[in-house]
């Protein structure tokens, strides 16, 4: 995976949380992974403060409308537990593993994969963004897994949070596992393996406007050398709400600043902006192992947990490139002998 923008300083977040804090938990392993609609199309806001707006959109034949509970739109932001979400999901499809609607996750596991503080305030923060997604509402008729519906759904349909309380104290206490349940136009989008991969480096991008732009960028350039885009037409599809020249001075600070993962976005001449890519995306599914590997695993590390061996050598196959494997039996057992003579 591209790390070309982990360097410290400048506008991005830190990148608090090493890669192995992740081999706990095989979902940490996973790609990182966005539904292609709403990278396409701007279902989410980018304000930082509450934005009660009603949001009315429409490209070619496709009409959203998206609108706001008291608590305002869901936030680019609040995205992060889909995304999470849709990234658990493909992992799963991609290892043979049945899923469901409903995904039961652990808090702070979803707050270190996204790149986010685990304090109190940083839990806080998680419910209200749950709040905010199962209360913005969606009208549209975008397709997704090959079915076009003009239909009405939450970004989520429920959430549970279980917290566990301190004896004697009614309320409060640390929020521990949290159920969500995704709306069936989301789920239906992972079935029919309408994503696309995002770089890790995304969880630190700081500003909303940055986050929408790379989406925009990982969709339309994709792995093509370029795409050429309008500054009007970057402004309807961003879903910003900035005047045209202020949206132009914002492009213009992203560009000099250069954060984006994988793209350059660069100036042209008639109001154009170019996306170029920098550095490649990885799409490659993480190997699939079968029983046997993980019972040479056992035989080679008697008493170790082999599924977080089976997680940690998919975290070390991540940061490699992702290669492909012809076979990835044979490529487990050797790294789990060589993992054994560590000790």
């Amino acid at each position: 995976m591209s790390r070309a923008v982990t360097a410290g300083g400048g506008g991005l977040l830190p990148d608090r949380h090493r890669q192995s804090d992740f081999f706990l938990c095989d979902i940490f392993d996973a790609i990182p992974k966005d539904d292609i609609a709403s990278m396409e199309h701007p279902l989410f806001s980018l304000a930082t403060r509450p934005d009660r707006r009603i949001l009315e959109y429409e490209h070619n034949a496709t009409r959203i409308t998206v609108t706001p509970s008291v608590r305002g739109l869901a936030t680019i932001h609040d995205k992060d537990i889909l995304i999470f979400c849709v990234s658990q999901l493909m992992a799963a499809i991609n290892a043979g593993r049945r899923t469901s609607r409903t995904l039961h996750l652990k808090a702070h596991d979803l707050l270190v994969a996204t790149n986010r503080e685990t304090s109190g305030d940083a839990y806080r923060r998680l419910k209200d963004a749950f709040e905010r997604l199962a209360g913005t509402r969606i009208t549209t008729n975008i397709v997704t897994g090959e079915t076009e519906t003009t239909s009405g759904f939450g970004l989520i349909e429920s959430w549970e949070i279980v917290r566990r309380t301190p004896q004697n104290q009614k309320g409060g206490g640390r929020m521990v596992s949290v159920s969500v349940t995704l709306s069936d136009w989301l789920y239906r989008a992972v079935l029919s393996k309408s994503v696309l991969t995002l770089s890790r480096d995304y969880f630190r991008l700081r500003k909303p406007l940055e986050r929408r732009i790379y989406e925009l960028a990982r969709k339309h350039c994709g792995r093509q050398a370029e795409w050429v885009v309008s500054v009007d037409t970057l402004l309807k599809k961003s879903g910003s709400a900035s005047p045209r020249r202020v949206f132009r001075a914002m492009l213009r600070e992203m560009i000099a600043a250069g954060h984006l993962p994988d793209y350059h976005a660069e100036e042209r001449p008639g109001d154009l902006i170019r996306f170029s890519q920098r550095d490649p995306v990885i799409d490659t599914p993480p190997p699939v192992l079968g029983p046997d590997a993980l019972q040479a695993a056992r035989a080679l590390m008697p008493g170790v947990d082999v599924y977080a061996l089976e997680a940690e050598w998919r975290g070390v196959w991540a940061r490699s490139g992702a290669p492909r494997l012809r076979k990835p039996d044979a490529a487990f057992v050797g790294w789990v002998k060589k993992r054994s003579q560590r000790g």
